[in-house]
């Protein structure tokens, strides 16, 4: 029985064969001997002899792992892949995950890496480069979204019931809005940060675009009007449906106009999109950050930030381009 195919010779091995050819056996009896492939003896007594040296199974091995070290550089730091190396820095920079700058490469090569070797690289690559290749000198991690190097478990927030009126569960939502078949059904949810101003974060659930408005302060008057102003932002059937939590910034959801429908108790990862996109806010701004002091310039640059990474829902087209091709469908 011969060994498996692609298995590497070992020391041990290597050492049979250096004692076998003192003995002057021939090159298909010692593969017979060691049951290996008549060509795996071949190949590696003619890499490691000469006419005047012998072989030596101490010079094969270190040869051996030389050989291998090489083989095993990362795409990333090949010097025939010095522009992709750049690309992917300047998408980190950018904000984007290592997941949807390999999804975009993959999918939307563009033309600047046309003189490189390898025109795409896996996220596992990235991160591993980043963690365990030449990335992790420049600290690369800290332009991750998370910017930690273990990941953490993440706890949802709690509601305590407000009493809404005319509440309507999310088990009465319609079946087209859980299968995402169509453009218009939100999620949406306030974010608190250590000022009196808040953010109200929506979330398409098809599109996946995201819509930022600052509140004035926590009250639920504040929270409809910068709902609104998100409605109004946007052409006509864009918004069908709404999903909220069961916090008192939502007592006034009648006022928008547009059917809304409550998560049940604790239960914030019935609506998880939003969740997601409030995750990333945090990213540029930490809750320990004085909303009042951040401009709404400020706030628009982090939302188009986010609507224009590809996202691997969408085949890693940008929720911008989404919206837009709808926009374009409807005629709008």
């Amino acid at each position: 029985m011969s060994m498996p195919k692609g298995r590497p010779l070992t020391f041990y091995e290597r050492e049979k064969i250096e004692v076998y050819l003192r003995m002057k056996k021939k090159k298909i009896w010692i593969a017979e001997k060691l049951n290996r492939d008549y060509s795996v003896i071949k190949r590696e007594i003619k890499r490691n002899s000469g006419e005047q040296l012998p072989y030596n199974a101490v010079d094969a091995q270190y040869f051996a792992d030389r050989r291998k070290r090489k083989t095993n550089k990362r795409k990333l730091e090949k010097w025939q892949n010095v522009k992709l190396k750049e690309y992917v820095i300047n998408r980190l920079e950018d904000g984007w995950s290592p997941d949807e700058i390999a999804g975009r490469l993959k999918e939307y090569p563009p033309e600047e890496l046309s003189e490189c070797k390898d025109k795409s690289v896996s996220y596992e690559s990235i991160y591993s480069w980043i963690y365990e290749g030449e990335g992790r000198y420049g600290g690369l991690y800290k332009k991750l979204r998370r910017k930690q190097k273990a990941r953490k478990k993440s706890f949802s927030r709690k509601y305590r019931s407000s009493g809404i009126k005319e509440r309507v569960s999310i088990h009465e939502r319609p079946e087209i809005i859980d299968k995402r078949k169509r453009i218009g059904d939100w999620e949406t949810d306030s974010v608190i940060f250590s000022g009196k101003s808040t953010l109200c974060v929506n979330y398409e659930r098809k599109s996946m675009k995201v819509l930022i408005r600052k509140c004035e302060d926590k009250s639920a008057s504040s929270f409809e009007e910068s709902l609104r102003d998100c409605i109004e932002s946007l052409p006509g059937n864009m918004w069908l449906s709404i999903t909220r939590d069961n916090g008192s910034e939502n007592v006034l959801h009648r006022e928008t106009g547009v059917q809304s429908f409550f998560c049940d108790s604790y239960s914030s990862w019935q609506k998880g999109g939003v969740e997601n996109a409030n995750g990333l806010i945090r990213e540029y701004f930490p809750k320990r950050s004085n909303l009042d002091n951040i401009s709404e310039r400020e706030i628009y640059l982090v939302e188009e930030r986010l609507n224009n990474r590809p996202r691997k829902k969408l085949n890693y087209l940008t929720p911008n381009e989404v919206i837009a091709l709808e926009i374009s469908k409807k005629g709008l």
